[in-house]
């Protein structure tokens, strides 16, 4: 599966998006502005200073004639009045652009005017890996530390949500650990397992949960086979779960910089999807993430 599948996908919706990007002058952020305004993605919402937004355009050859620039002072302003915006119903998807996250989640948790929803907060990766003929979704490798059992439920719900709305009906989630057997001194482990029959019995919807598993067997049926491992989500794995930050963020950045993977990312859980990128990620990145958070406002 290419990520480029994405755009096609999101050609087909005619409903008119905005999106607003919290401190735009930033030139990747404003690369992937322009591409998605020259391929009628999305209108947007720029917050932040105004001449600094207009000369990072000038460098980016960006038009931004038909784009709305909202002025402020500060960063956290910035942060605030973006946030603001999607809350109003101005804007249906959150950008950060460069502003610190920290600032920025300060703005999506306020009680009056933030994008709380009583769900929690994670970070759906999706991975085109050359040589897999399927999407490989990574969660959660930004937002939560050391999530427990129902903090990982939850995470798996956003995951599912995001996983079908770019066509992948019944997800199947792979719960990691280090081996593929309980083993009460692994939390891991422990944890995976009770997903698992949380799954069975209901609590965790539309998808398919099974774990312990290793990361080799979740991905590899030669894997899964040789350990004799016999589930429908061994070696087949769309949505790999991740015990705590560490395994995610390693597993993330082995994907690009090993795997030469394409990644877009979005995150879930909030009233409107935000696309939380880094500054080192390149504007094909912000742009397939831009991308993938569009879609998920869609109704389907």
């Amino acid at each position: 599966m290419k990520l480029t599948s994405l755009l096609d996908k999101l050609k087909q919706q005619s409903i008119p998006k905005y999106v607003a990007v919290a401190q735009a002058a930033d030139k990747e952020v404003l690369k992937a502005v322009k591409h998605a305004v020259k391929l009628n993605l999305a209108s947007f919402i720029l917050f932040g200073d105004k001449q600094k937004i207009v000369e990072n355009a000038k460098e980016v050859a960006l038009d931004l004639a038909n784009t709305s620039i909202v002025h402020t002072e500060t960063v956290q302003e910035a942060a605030q009045k973006a946030v603001q915006s999607v809350h109003n119903k101005k804007a249906q998807v959150l950008m950060k652009g460069n502003v610190p996250t920290s600032v920025l989640l300060k703005e999506v948790l306020h009680k009056e005017y933030g994008l709380r929803t009583g769900r929690i907060l994670s970070h759906v990766a999706l991975f085109e890996v050359p040589n897999q003929e399927r999407f490989i979704f990574v969660t959660d490798a930004a937002m939560n530390i050391e999530p427990g059992i129902k903090e990982k439920a939850q995470i798996i719900q956003n995951a599912v949500h995001v996983a079908k709305k770019v066509g992948v009906h019944v997800p199947k989630v792979a719960a990691l650990a280090a081996v593929e057997v309980v083993n009460p001194s692994m939390q891991a482990t422990v944890d995976a397992a009770l997903l698992t029959q949380m799954q069975k019995r209901g609590q965790i919807t539309d998808c398919i949960v099974d774990g312990p598993l290793a990361f080799d067997n979740a991905v590899s049926s030669k894997a899964a086979l040789d350990k004799g491992i016999e589930s429908e989500v061994a070696g087949n794995a769309d949505i790999l779960l991740v015990p705590e930050i560490e395994v995610g963020n390693a597993l993330y950045k082995s994907f690009i910089y090993f795997a030469n993977a394409k990644v877009a990312a979005v995150v879930s859980g909030a009233s409107a999807p935000i696309v939380l990128t880094s500054r080192a990620d390149s504007h094909e990145s912000k742009l397939y993430s831009l991308i993938l958070s569009l879609l998920t406002t869609v109704e389907n």
